[in-house]
């Protein structure tokens, strides 16, 4: 509804009560401009203007020369409380694992991320294939810096602190 304090005749400014394309003129920067009155007391207003044109690069056409990219990597997660620990759970996972080579790389990685513990030392094994991730698992098991693995140590934070909340509803 437009307001009567408002001299809608003057300038360039006009009310919307319906929907309308939103056209774009030459040179221009649409901008619209959007205000909100409550009852309460509380205004809203906001100054909208359309993004700049963004300049979308050309695809390539795929050259049979170059290599596939790699697809279906898979990360196998360990970890251990200490650094022994987890070349244990390295170990563990090699007698597990070692002769079923028909495995599924994706159900071996999903159960180690879901069911184990997160401990504090950590080794994260990446592969595509059973044969490359088992060979990061032996580095792991070795102690060894090997392609395909990262680790580290993670941040155990201490105990819990207080916290207030004040939500505001008396």
């Amino acid at each position: 509804m437009p307001s009567a304090e408002v001299d809608w005749s003057a300038g360039a400014v006009e009310l919307l009560q319906e929907q309308r394309e939103w056209s774009a003129q030459e040179g221009r920067t649409r901008r619209a401009g959007v205000s909100s009155f409550g009852v309460s007391g509380t205004n809203a207003h906001v100054i909208l203007e359309e993004a700049p044109g963004r300049d979308v690069p050309e695809v390539p056409e795929p050259d049979d020369e170059l290599p596939a990219p790699r697809r279906n990597v898979v990360p196998w997660v360990l970890s251990g409380r200490t650094e022994e620990a987890l070349a244990a759970q390295a170990e563990r996972l090699l007698t597990r694992v070692d002769d079923a080579w028909d495995l599924d790389p994706v159900d071996v990685g999903y159960s180690l991320a879901v069911s184990r513990s997160g401990f504090g030392c950590r080794a994260v094994v990446v592969g595509s294939e059973v044969g490359e991730l088992l060979a990061g698992v032996v580095g792991v098991a070795d102690g060894e810096v090997v392609p395909g693995v990262v680790r580290g140590v993670a941040s155990v934070a201490g105990g819990g602190g207080t916290g207030f909340v004040f939500p505001g509803q008396g």
